[in-house]
């Protein structure tokens, strides 16, 4: 059995051919694809046009280089993680504090179990609890004991309260 070397110069040449057309496309499909990886990566224009050229120009060493240079997070990756961290402070800020010893509270103590600092007063009428530096009471509007009220004469003022006996 024997070879043809014309079959065998043109089995050469289509091989060839089918190797450099699949080089061909393997190059530009690199391109584009840390083209569009770096977009994804970075805001920068120039440095999406030197990304591509790297690869463009150096092609498989280029493809190693860009994989050791490119940034680890992508943008969107980045922006959830600053939503969860932003998130997370939130939910630390919005838990109360003792304002003497600065250990978490609940917003229903009226003392902090550690440093007994007075957090916060019932109100006398309605039972609720209020801010220690609220003079009326914002769930019923009954003043606090001891605070001044507008709009009433002295006989009225004295009239609640009791009278004393020479």
């Amino acid at each position: 059995m024997s070879l043809d070397p014309t079959f065998l110069s043109g089995f050469t040449l289509v091989l060839t051919g089918f190797g450099g057309a699949f080089l061909v496309a393997m190059w530009i499909a690199l391109v584009v694809w840390t083209y569009r990886d770096i977009r994804n990566r970075h805001r920068d224009r120039l440095v999406h046009i030197l990304a591509a050229a790297l690869v463009a120009v150096l092609f498989l060493p280029g493809v190693l280089v860009y994989l050791v240079l490119r940034p680890t997070h992508s943008l969107e990756e980045e922006y959830q993680r600053t939503l969860e961290e932003e998130a997370l402070l939130q939910t630390i800020e919005d838990q109360a504090v003792c304002p003497g010893c600065e250990r978490r509270v609940c917003e229903d103590w009226q003392i902090c179990p550690t440093c007994h600092t007075r957090l916060r007063k019932p109100c006398h009428h309605c039972g609720r609890l209020m801010e220690l530096a609220w003079n009326v009471c914002p769930y019923c509007g009954t003043p606090a004991p001891g605070v001044r009220r507008e709009g009433i004469t002295m006989s009225e003022a004295l009239s609640g309260q009791p009278r004393e006996n020479p």
